[in-house]
């Protein structure tokens, strides 16, 4: 499931490229397939490591790299292990709502970022995400410990106080929000709901086949579904 639009930005041949909380590595994959793009995911969950390095092997054993490199390691948001001005391009997905000291998160994406250079950051939509907490206590310790609900105007101010131009944003994923407010009713930690499992084939097959149809619901609906907010900067 990718979140991000890479056609909103520029990536060009020999782009160094971080994925911070990258889980199993799906935007890195994504990543992979541009010319000569050195691709880095950052995780502290070991185990979406270890999925992101079959994941990122397999597309090797495709031959699908177009000449760039892949490499997973673990690093904390709040204290990243890399240089001041190193990446071309940071993305953020899905990861500020876990993280409880956000001010040094977002100092920390800036600082590896070069000057000049994009970074994209998501979050569940507000209300969307204020749905599902209003449906179970639950979910936001199950989903692995949201703590916050963003509005967009709170998260564009949070970057741009330190050092970025907001340039645009889009919602994205319409057809998972009824996933997790079904998820919510039932009680986000069962596995045995036949209606929130029939529902995940479904967006399974969706992610897998990508039909045109689904295609067109999800980008039809996104403005008012989208279940997550997707923020483009520049540095």
């Amino acid at each position: 499931m990718i979140t991000v639009n890479f056609n909103k930005i520029t990536i060009e041949p020999g782009f160094t490229i971080l994925d911070i909380g990258c889980g199993p590595g799906r935007h890195v994959s994504a990543l992979y397939s541009y010319k000569k793009v050195n691709a880095v995911g950052a995780d502290l969950n070991l185990d979406d490591l270890r999925q992101g390095v079959k994941r990122l092997e397999y597309h090797d054993s495709l031959g699908a790299h177009c000449g760039g490199t892949w490499s997973f390691t673990t690093a904390d948001i709040t204290t990243l292990p890399f240089a001041d001005s190193t990446f071309d391009l940071v993305i953020c997905s899905e990861v500020m709502e876990h993280i409880p000291d956000q001010e040094k998160a977002a100092e920390e994406l800036l600082r590896v970022l070069k000057p000049g250079c994009n970074l994209v950051v998501s979050v569940p939509r507000f209300w969307p995400e204020k749905i599902c907490w209003m449906l179970s206590d639950e979910y936001f310790n199950a989903n692995q410990g949201h703590i916050r609900i963003y509005k967009k105007k709170e998260l564009v101010r949070l970057i741009e106080n330190k050092g970025a131009v907001y340039l645009t944003g889009h919602h994205a994923h319409s057809l998972h929000s009824p996933y997790w407010w079904l998820k919510c009713f039932v009680g986000p930690t069962r596995e045995d709901s036949p209606a929130v499992n029939l529902y995940k084939r479904f967006l399974t097959w969706d992610i897998l086949q990508k039909p045109f149809i689904t295609r067109f619901l999800d980008k039809l609906l996104n403005p008012v579904l989208g279940k997550s907010l997707v923020l483009y900067f520049k540095k």
